[in-house]
């Protein structure tokens, strides 16, 4: 770490804030066992806004779900991208 990052601090990337933010939103989730997942569709509009800046995508490609099975919770993501140039 830089002696000036200590005192203005560093950037983060995208990933690392997408990671913080999904890390909340499971803590929180985790809380509320019983509560319904209404942060799904949040999530997924989220989603396609990263994307979006790197990949030119349809939203209804983006497909975010949350499976609970007694004490395990398995949060799906799918992510249709287009084919590669040729």
């Amino acid at each position: 770490m830089g002696f000036l990052s200590f005192f203005v601090g560093e950037k983060k990337s995208t990933a690392s804030v997408a990671k913080e933010r999904l890390q909340l939103i499971l803590a929180h989730e985790r809380n509320g066992r019983n509560a319904s997942p209404d942060y799904l569709p949040q999530l997924q509009r989220e989603l396609v806004a990263v994307i979006s800046k790197y990949v030119s995508i349809n939203p209804n490609d983006i497909k975010v779900n949350m499976e609970r099975q007694d004490n395990l919770e398995v949060l799906e993501v799918k992510i249709e991208l287009p084919e590669p140039a040729r």
